[in-house]
This record gives structure tokens, sequence and C-alpha cells, in this order.
């Protein structure tokens, strides 16, 4: 295993446009399992930094450093927004997990979490699993999402897609003021575990579906068991729908794709929706009410979280405390949305404004 960062290589983050004040930013390789990964922490104000490991075949190292800044600091808004003492960090390891992901590869990563000392918490993200967790933890103890054991929470997903169900709720009975989700159009992109799970969810409750994946089975699977309607996947945008859950990659609300949504609500499972900061703004101006991503996908942090607080005090695993906090997304959504029109800034500013104002107040008084 090799600490790149030891080095000095990754001297040229910095200047990175993604930056933003990062801790620590480090990368590791190692030839024998074929493992190249970076570990970010981006800050550590409110408590350890948890955050996912993803696996992706990226198209560059560049891509990689840039989404790996990206979503470790969405994940110290969304710790505070939430109201966990956690801080916010992200992994990705670079590379087809069809083709490159073994047992002996996670244990590897499991090596790179261990040189954190706890700064730095592992779960799954997208491509990784509760066996990849499984694996990891042989070689670390900062690890959730392993197993159902009495202690471990298992796949965060499920429990993630609730809290991206609760805070569509909120979304919908905010703007479009209904409290049912009978007949409501919802298009949704992306139908892996969270995806695939609130789709579920809203199908229960009656909505309609117009579903799109890069996969054509998992298209076919939500056509015949949930009913949905299956759409190309550059046209799921233009849909003429009530609600645009985006459940796939970030940055996907742009110019070329802002324009071209009917949807009066934006509420869906994907990190970093906005491709820059003035999106927000726009969908404000097309009075399109945007859900926050890191407000209303933070289930399956929570869920881990509980996790790990019970492994640190030695208490089994409560779900209904999970539930329930989860529950909390509907009111800190609704408090978000309200913020926003009485300040007449987008929703995305104001979640901002408020997971801030949490972080640095604990970042002044331990300075003091």
């Amino acid at each position: 295993m090799l600490n790149v960062a030891q080095r000095g290589i990754g001297m040229s983050v910095f200047s990175h446009a993604e930056f933003h004040q990062h801790e620590q930013v480090s990368f590791f390789q190692c030839e024998k399992t074929g493992l190249r990964a970076i570990i970010a922490v981006h800050n550590t104000h409110l408590g350890p930094a948890l955050g996912g490991c993803r696996m992706w075949n990226y198209e560059s190292d560049e891509q990689a450093l840039r989404d790996v800044l990206r979503l470790s600091r969405g994940m110290t808004y969304k710790a505070a927004i939430t109201g966990l003492p956690l801080g916010g960090g992200k992994s990705v390891i670079i590379g087809d997990s069809k083709k490159i992901k073994t047992p002996e590869l996670m244990r590897e990563m499991g090596r790179c979490v261990e040189t954190f000392g706890g700064r730095y918490i592992v779960a799954e993200d997208v491509n990784t699993s509760v066996e990849d967790m499984n694996n990891i933890n042989t070689q670390t103890k900062h690890v959730v999402g392993v197993s159902h054991d009495g202690e471990g929470s298992g796949d965060p997903s499920p429990t993630t897609a609730l809290g991206v169900y609760t805070g569509l709720r909120a979304a919908v009975r905010y703007r479009l003021h209904r409290s049912d989700m009978r007949g409501l159009k919802v298009a949704v992109q992306g139908l892996g575990n969270v995806g695939y799970n609130l789709c579920k969810l809203l199908a229960k409750d009656g909505a309609q579906l117009f579903v799109t994946d890069v996969a054509q089975e998992k298209i076919a699977l939500a056509v015949k068991e949930l009913g949905a309607k299956a759409v190309a996947l550059n046209d799921i945008y233009s849909q003429d729908v009530d609600v645009f859950a985006p459940c796939a990659l970030g940055a996907i609300l742009n110019d070329g794709t802002i324009k071209q949504l009917k949807a009066k609500v934006v509420a869906g499972a994907a990190n970093n929706q906005l491709a820059e900061a003035r999106h927000g703004d726009v969908l404000r101006d097309m009075k399109v009410l945007y859900a926050p991503d890191y407000v209303i996908n933070a289930g399956g942090l929570i869920s881990v979280y509980y996790e790990h607080s019970a492994k640190t005090s030695g208490k089994a695993y409560d779900r209904a405390l999970v539930l329930s906090h989860v529950q909390k997304i509907d009111e800190t959504s609704e408090s978000i949305f309200r913020r926003a029109e009485q300040d007449g800034i987008s929703t995305s500013a104001a979640a901002d404004r408020i997971a801030e104002q949490r972080f640095m107040a604990t970042a002044a008084s331990k300075a003091a």
C-alpha cells in the first residue's frame, strides 16, 4: 500500500476548484490487488468524517478527484443539516467493479481506511455492498453498513429511499398543496438500490412512474413490477410530470437539462445534483421547488450513524431510533423551503446557510 499524498504528489489539490478547504486528501495504490483509491476528509468540526466508498470506472483521475472532493464536502453539509455529530468524508475506488473488484481489493481498502485512525469511517455507496464492508471490516473497525448481526445495520439503501420519499412528500405538500401521492406523476432517473426502493414507495401510494436507467433490465423490472412507463435516457427531463426525481449520478441539473423540465418539484436521491451553485437560483426563477439533495437523501447516513453510535457505546442498533430521525427530514425540508421564501434565496442556498452556521459555530467554539 502506498499513500502517495505522503510523497507530495497531491500538492496540486490545493488549487483545485472543488478543494473548499478539505482537511485531508490521500491517494492510495496497491499493485498487488489493483487498488487505486482516493479518500477525502472535508471537515471534522462536528465529529469524525463518515461517508461511503464509491467504485466507478472514471474516465480520468481528474474526474475521480473532482467526484470525491464534491461528495466529501456534501457529506459535511448533510451531517450538519441532519443534526448528526459527524463530519464529512468520502472515498472512491477507480475501476470497473464488475472486472477488478475482489475480496482482496476490498481488504486492502480497509487497510487504507485504517490509516486515518478513526477520523474517517467508511460505508457503502455506488457499486459497493454489505459484503464489501464485511471485507473492509477485517482490516479496520472504522466501517459501518456491515451485515445484520446484532450490531450491523446492513444495506442503508432502503433507509435512504425512505428519507428521499419523506422529503419528496414535503416538497409536494409545500409546492403542489397535495397531501397524498395518488395519481402524482413522477419521473425517476436511475433505478439503482435507492432509486428502485423509492419507486416501490411511490407506487405503493398510487403515484404514476416514468423511469429510465442505463440498464434496460432494471427498466423492464420496474415496468413489470410497478406498472412504470419506460422512458429513453435523454427524454426523462422533458416528461410532463409533477416531480422529477434524479437518482443516478450528480451534476445533472445544468443549463442544458433544467430548461427541459416541466416538473414543478425536483426531489431525488442523487448527490450533488446541481452542476453549479447558480443552478439553484435558476430553478428558483423557474418556480421549480428543489428539495436539496443532501437534506432528503440523508436516511442512509442516519442509519449508519446509529450503527456507529451503538458500536462505540456497546448498545444494540436501534431501528426505531433511526426511523424516528428519518421522519424529521419532513420538518427539516419544510423549514428550508420557508427560509428560502422568507430570505428571497434558493432552497439550496438556504440549506447551505443553515448547515454552515452549525459546523462553523462548533469550529469557532473549539478555537475559543
